[in-house]
């Protein structure tokens, strides 16, 4: 399941990914993307991970075309979590993004939060 939380900045989107992700969640970003877009801005994304345990076959195909689609629209990107294997996905995502992307431990999501909407 994707939850989608708040942040004070209009060009960040803010989720909180628990249990696997399916196409349905990957699908609620879409429209904040667009309007993020539609400003004239790029997109930061704080990405929370909470007893997150992946994608289903249609949640990861969908995160993937997403991600391909608005490779260049992304500005930074916070994963914040506590297992070895999410601190893996962020550096595996790197070479795909021109974004910032942050790992940070679970522990660390206040700063994961200061630093997604710093300057």
């Amino acid at each position: 399941m994707l939850r989608i939380i708040e942040l004070t900045n209009k060009n960040t989107i803010a989720t909180k990914a628990s249990g696997k992700l399916r196409k349905e969640d990957i699908e609620k970003i879409h429209p904040l993307i667009h309007a993020i877009l539609d400003k004239g801005m790029k997109v930061r994304w704080y990405f929370e991970m909470d007893n997150f345990t992946g994608w289903d076959l249609s949640g990861l195909w969908e995160d993937l075309k997403m991600d391909t689609a608005h490779a260049k629209d992304y500005e930074k990107i916070a994963m914040v979590g506590d297992k070895k294997w999410q601190e893996w996905i962020t550096q595996f995502m790197k070479p795909f993004t021109n974004a910032e992307i942050k790992y940070f431990n679970i522990d660390q999501k206040e700063d994961a939060k200061s630093w997604i909407e710093s300057q």
